[in-house]
């Protein structure tokens, strides 16, 4: 389905939303000064697509909670979905934002087939008189719809392989400042990775087709990995920027001693970057980054990977895989039009962007012919400061890619 179809679904879906006040002492308000609480309902349609996952349909009730400020403060939303590969999945998504430095967001979600996701993401930056930022993400998911199509640029569509990626793990960060827009930040991660028959019964079983080939991890691994990291940032805000740059660089390295199937260290670097005009009409957005994993039998999931909806947008997750990537995002993002809706805000955005990178067994080795670019459009509602809905559509050598979704690429 066209992405203006989508779109066009989206906004008739809105003219039967409604708008409740329910007292406080019902329902709890966000702030505790609150009298009533607004609530706003909507119905819409679920019609996501992605290369690996394909298309997606069913429905979902969005309730939207109002603070005192009128601004979104949680969003909770259940759905129903059904999907050729993965059967009918039922799902719970919520975010809450009790305050511009708290974020809690969760996702609850089973399939029939193979598919299951139950993950929770937690931010506060308030600690310790606003000097300490914690962050937290504990997950546990099945991915049926997974790829792998071999190592390097010159990985052919016509190797692509179907696993089924069970993980379970955490990754944890704390963040202190060192001086004026710049944090410490010191992370821990646990992953530990199963590998069994994926979903998509059209596809090669990757275990089957591989089991020739040297590939790393393709029983299953484990990593325990620590990272420092150093972040330079003017952003005016931590989810859904306008304007500001932030650049980082880490220093990851998983040892054997502490859990890890194997020893790694890993290296990235990456800037990004917001500049407005006055009225924030037009937002030229963009995004370069760099990365090299070193170590030996490393697993394939732990090595350099582009492709997907926020890296190269014209392929599939996992499309390509080695040891180091390259990769540049430019999007001009145009506001096309505001429109309120039963009292909720909406910024309607379309985004002209190109992706372009590569990946190689080291960045020095990186010539023309391994470097993609991937020219596309997308179509975004933006409800500030918090929520936001895209359709992306990108284009490369293996076809069109749509992807529909939530949250900014970058």
């Amino acid at each position: 389905m066209h992405a203006l179809t989508l779109l066009s679904l989206i906004l008739l879906s809105l003219l039967a939303g409604c708008t409740s006040y329910i007292p406080s002492t019902v329902l709890p308000a966000p702030s505790p000064a609150q009298p009533y609480v607004k609530l706003v309902t909507i119905p819409l349609p679920v019609i996501a697509s992605s290369p690996n996952e394909g298309v997606t349909w069913g429905a979902l009730t969005a309730f939207l909670l109002h603070n005192d400020k009128d601004e979104v403060s949680a969003l909770f939303a259940p759905q129903v979905n059904q999907n050729e590969n993965f059967g009918t999945t039922g799902t719970l998504y919520g975010a809450m934002y009790p305050s511009p430095l708290r974020s809690i967001e969760f996702n609850i979600s089973k399939s029939t087939q193979v598919n299951s996701d139950y993950e929770i993401r937690v931010r506060d930056q308030s600690l310790m008189d606003r000097q300490l930022e914690l962050n937290a993400f504990l997950y546990n998911f099945t991915d049926g719809s997974a790829r792998f199509f071999g190592f390097g640029s010159g990985s052919s569509v016509d190797n692509e392989t179907n696993f089924a990626d069970r993980e379970l793990g955490y990754t944890v960060s704390a963040g202190y400042p060192l001086a004026t827009n710049t944090m410490l930040y010191l992370g821990d991660r646990l992953r530990k990775v199963e590998i069994d028959e994926g979903a998509v019964k059209m596809l090669p079983n990757t275990q089957q087709y591989f089991a020739q080939a040297d590939v790393p991890g393709l029983d299953g691994f484990s990593t325990h990995a620590q990272s420092v990291s150093l972040v330079y940032s003017t952003l005016d805000a931590q989810a859904m920027a306008s304007s500001g740059i932030r650049a980082r660089a880490t220093i990851e390295g998983s040892l054997a001693a502490l859990g890890s199937s194997a020893r790694f260290g890993r290296y990235e670097a990456e800037v990004k970057g917001f500049f407005p005009i006055p009225d924030s009409r037009f937002i030229s957005a963009g995004r370069v980054a760099v990365g090299q994993t070193r170590g030996s039998s490393l697993p394939f999931l732990e090595r350099s990977i582009l492709g997907g909806e926020n890296t190269l947008r014209g392929y599939g997750r996992n499309r390509f895989i080695d040891n180091s990537y390259v990769l540049l995002n430019l999007e001009e993002r145009i506001r096309l039009f505001r429109w309120e809706v039963f009292d909720v805000k909406a910024d309607w955005e379309l985004a002209p962007f190109v992706d372009i990178g590569g990946v190689g067994d080291t960045v020095g080795d990186l010539r023309g012919r391994d470097i993609e670019v991937n020219p596309g459009i997308g179509f975004r509602a933006v409800v500030r400061p918090n929520i936001l809905g895209r359709i992306d559509v990108g284009f490369s050598k293996d076809g069109p890619a749509v992807f529909v979704g939530l949250g900014y690429p970058f």
